[in-house]
């Protein structure tokens, strides 16, 4: 089953408000669904798209308060697996990380572009988790 998202959780992964969101899909920038009569939803692989296009390097000067485990809320941009390993991009924000795991952890995770998934970062390692 494919992901969606609905405005407010598209907003929260790309690090914008809603309003912009709405901007965007009232400017053909982001499509989103609403035939279901339900609130309008994001696909999760229009987002992610949208995600790798928007992807600028932070502020690096800007001050920040962190603990030892970080937790980013994001969107999976792109999964390259082989026979062994797989590589998990993700765009958290304004961060884009990239997270290695075995082709069986990402299998089970069911990870693709525009699933969601919370990064953990612990000193130089990414696990990445489902919510």
């Amino acid at each position: 089953m494919p992901t969606s998202y609905r405005i407010s959780e598209a907003a929260t992964v790309l690090g914008v408000s809603d309003d912009t969101v709405r901007r965007w899909i009232d400017s053909d920038r982001l499509s989103v669904d609403n035939t279901s009569g339900g609130p309008a939803r994001v696909d999760g692989a229009v987002l992610a798209q949208l995600a790798r296009e928007l992807r600028e390097a932070p502020d690096a000067g800007a001050p920040r308060m962190e603990s030892a485990r970080n937790r980013l809320a994001g969107i999976v941009t792109r999964v390259v697996r082989d026979t062994v390993m797989a590589q998990v991009d993700m765009q958290c924000g304004p961060y884009r990380l990239v997270s290695l795991m075995s082709r069986e952890a990402a299998d089970e995770l069911g990870l693709e572009a525009g699933s969601r998934a919370v990064a953990a970062v612990k000193a130089t390692n990414v696990i990445v988790e489902v919510p």
